[in-house]
């Protein structure tokens, strides 16, 4: 049963891809203010549960509720849904030919109607709150993929969602260009955002998470506290995950 404050309801949720069965009858809620991080190994489904909340991807069978509007109903408006859903993928798929501004205003103008100047200030405002303040007119090809990923979060929110979904946004950065990411992502955690994050950044999930899920062929097999399941989970399968991507491999 569903709390009163969730954000996100999804039951019995079921993908597949031809004969690959990749979503097992996933039921899922996601608190309002809630940061929850999803792990696991390549393969078990946990990109096709995020991109499953916001229907780029439709499942066979299941529900997916979000603020209240069911996303699977088939009268549902999904365009209108899929406004108070902000995505952040690995790849930051700027408009080459746009500014960092113009990037994060464009949809305000197009989908929302906004005004040039309110759209343009509410980008203003975005890159401000990502760091980005003197890059506002820097096209992307001038901008390290940090600073891309940040602006790519920053287009997400100036739709102001009331979620945000984010698809391993690190896995495209060189290494000393992920923290700047990650200190972006803390501090809408800090302010009380609504975030899933599928990532395999162990030591974000276990400072910035309320709870973590572990994923793996396609069911949630275990989730809890991070201090609970990243320090002593339940599962075999899980301790098996976590002692190879917390242990060194050694070659000889």
């Amino acid at each position: 049963m569903s709390h009163p404050s969730s954000l996100v309801e999804i039951r019995g949720l079921n993908k597949s891809f031809g004969a690959n069965h990749v979503l097992h009858d996933i039921d899922f809620d996601v608190a309002r203010g809630e940061v929850v991080c999803v792990i696991g190994p390549s393969g078990s489904g946990k990109s096709t549960l995020l991109r499953c909340v916001n229907l780029l991807e439709r499942p066979e069978s299941g529900r997916v509720t979000v603020d209240g509007r069911e996303l699977t109903d088939p009268d549902c408006d999904i365009d209108a849904a899929r406004r108070q859903i902000g995505m952040v993928f690995q790849q930051f798929n700027l408009f080459p030919h746009h500014s960092a501004r113009d990037n994060c205003a464009l949809a305000l103008k197009t989908v929302l109607r906004r005004s040039t100047g309110d759209a343009r200030r509410i980008a203003t405002a975005n890159l401000e709150r990502v760091g980005l303040a003197d890059k506002l007119d820097a096209y992307p090809a001038r901008l390290s993929g940090g600073q891309q990923q940040r602006v790519a979060i920053a287009r997400a929110l100036s739709m102001d969602p009331a979620l945000m979904l984010f698809d391993e946004p690190t896995s495209a950065l060189d290494p000393e260009l992920v923290g700047e990411v990650l200190a972006v992502m803390r501090r809408l955690a800090d302010e009380g955002m609504t975030m899933i994050v599928v990532t395999h950044e162990i030591a974000f999930a276990r400072e910035v998470a309320d709870r973590v899920v572990f994923m793996d062929g396609g069911t949630v097999v275990e989730q809890g506290r991070p201090e609970q399941l990243l320090s002593a989970p339940r599962e075999p399968r899980t301790r098996d995950f976590l002692e190879r991507v917390l242990t060194p491999t050694s070659r000889g």
